[in-house]
């Protein structure tokens, strides 16, 4: 009873004393990365998303929407208002000089404001996006290039987005960015425009405990990802590994508590993505050379995460003819989880 009374807080927060009323305590949604290998058209994908309860379905890459042809937009926004879902979209890299940004698209103005136009006939309140990848931490350039660039991309449409309504929600992805150098970037961009889309499983790909990304981050949220991780100790520095929601060890109930109360209204979207585990050798020098910025203090919380983990073994990876089944079985397990989590 306590949860419930939490979440109604955190609705009453958003929406007032009349409003929450209607207001649901949890938009829960699905990311269709969560998804990525069932090769789904954009309405089979909403349909299923249905079948799950899910208020909210990002389609985060383009590729998911299957077109940016209008009409089919349109055929789109049409069909989740039939089912009741509610729709985000998104892109990948908007910055020019990250590994991951794909010129052949365009520029990266050009790129955002072709997405923006999207989102204005999908119906999403927001662009979803990225700078890179933790790639992009080492090579010529210090990642504070790499975001001084995505700045001025985002400066330079900077009118149009404001005109449009719509704004950029930019992810820490795939260890790239720090929650302090996400929120640098909104600032310096315009938080007027452009927010965050939190991911929880990221954090542990830069040193950083997502506990703390969300204390840094939480003023600036449009949305979010959420998944679990497990993370712990081995010779040559911490494995992490993202798992299904309940299965790791890194708090995820207080994690998702505490979003709720920090960012009431936002969606709760999940993109599960389960892993074997990844080794970041913080104990070998040559490691630290993209990530000479980080504070002691906070690569400290990171430590407390890895010395109090336990190794976490997974069943062994699916067989190519497995994978798209055993994307369906995490992601639903885990909406089971938070399902009985939220008492939903």
């Amino acid at each position: 009873m306590r949860r419930r009374n939490f979440l109604t807080a955190g609705a009453a927060a958003l929406a007032g004393p009349v409003a929450a009323q209607e207001q649901p305590l949890v938009r829960l949604g699905i990311d269709l990365f969560s998804l990525r290998s069932q090769g789904w058209s954009a309405f089979e994908s909403l349909e299923y998303c249905a079948r799950w309860g899910a208020r909210v379905v990002q389609f985060s890459e383009v590729r998911f929407l299957g077109s940016l042809e209008t009409e089919h937009l349109r055929r789109v926004r049409t069909r989740a208002q039939e089912l009741g879902i509610e729709l985000e979209i998104g892109m990948r890299s908007i910055c020019p000089s990250s590994k991951l940004f794909d010129p052949s698209q365009g520029t990266a103005e050009e790129q955002v404001l072709r997405m923006v136009q999207a989102a204005r006939v999908v119906g999403s309140p927001i662009v979803r996006a990225f700078v890179g990848s933790m790639a992009d931490r080492t090579g010529g350039l210090p990642i504070e290039a790499h975001i001084e660039n995505t700045v001025r991309v985002l400066r330079n449409v900077r009118s149009q987005v404001l005109d449009s309504g719509v704004k950029i929600a930019v992810e820490n992805h795939a260890g790239d960015l720090q929650g302090r150098e996400l929120k640098t970037l909104i600032e310096e961009a315009g938080k007027d425009f452009v927010g965050a889309c939190l991911d929880s499983g990221n954090p542990l790909w830069t040193l950083e405990d997502p506990h703390h990304t969300l204390e840094v981050l939480h003023p600036y949220v449009l949305t979010s990802h959420l998944r679990d991780s497990a993370v712990w100790r081995v010779p040559a520095g911490a494995a992490v590994r993202w798992v299904r929601l309940g299965e790791g060890n890194v708090a995820i109930g207080d994690y998702i508590r505490d979003y709720l109360r920090l960012c009431p209204g936002r969606a709760l979207t999940l993109e599960i993505i389960v892993t074997p585990p990844r080794v970041f050798p913080y104990l070998e020098p040559a490691f630290w050379d993209g990530y000479r910025n980080v504070p002691a203090w906070e690569f400290a919380r990171f430590l407390r995460l890895v010395e109090a983990g336990k190794p976490l073994e997974g069943p062994p990876p699916p067989s190519k003819g497995e994978i798209a089944q055993r994307e369906r079985e995490d992601l639903q397990a885990s909406l089971r989880w938070v399902r009985q989590f939220l008492e939903l």
